[in-house]
């Protein structure tokens, strides 16, 4: 029988599939690519939001490789949207390897990934992302910036409460 925390690991690994997917749009299309890969991000933000979820309501609570490595999940799907970014131009290769650079730098000092230090990581790079969409398709970017107030009223009121006293308090922690 598959339990719900099931559910939450096979879409935290489609994300997975899904940051793979992004780089093969931008070796095969490049800039074109642009509007299926903001759709992308949009479904990758959408399972992002209820992998969690799925997985606390399960009935049989346990954990899982793949729910304990959902920060490196989403890290990956970042890196490969860099690397979109890169192949299509959007993104000079000096600043993305410098800025992969200094965050690995960061990340081995810190003898691995806190958790706050790993969202920031990857705030950049959907911010670049989302202002390319909104200056190249607007169609696309005003998509995305609707499905993020979305998904904030959705959440409300745990984003406020939860998820932003939670990263200020991992960088006071330094976890």
């Amino acid at each position: 029988m598959i339990v719900a925390k099931q559910v939450a690991d096979l879409i935290t690994s489609a994300r997975v599939l899904i940051a793979v997917c992004i780089v093969g749009v931008g070796i095969l299309q490049g800039a074109a690519g642009l509007p299926l890969v903001a759709w992308m991000m949009i479904v990758d933000w959408a399972g992002d939001m209820v992998d969690g979820r799925i997985a606390r309501r399960s009935r049989v609570q346990y954990r899982t490789w793949i729910g304990d490595h959902d920060l490196e999940v989403d890290m990956a799907v970042s890196v490969g949207l860099l690397v979109y970014l890169l192949q299509a131009g959007f993104v000079n290769i000096w600043l993305a390897g410098g800025y992969v650079l200094l965050w690995c730098l960061y990340f081995w000092w810190q003898c691995g990934i806190p958790h706050s230090s790993g969202m920031l990581f990857q705030a950049p790079i959907y911010g670049w992302f989302i202002f390319v969409a909104l200056r190249d398709v607007p169609r696309a970017g005003w998509t995305i910036i609707i499905f993020l107030i979305s998904a904030i009223v959705f959440t409300w009121p745990y984003f406020p409460k939860v998820v932003v006293p939670g990263f200020f308090a991992g960088f006071r922690k330094g976890k």
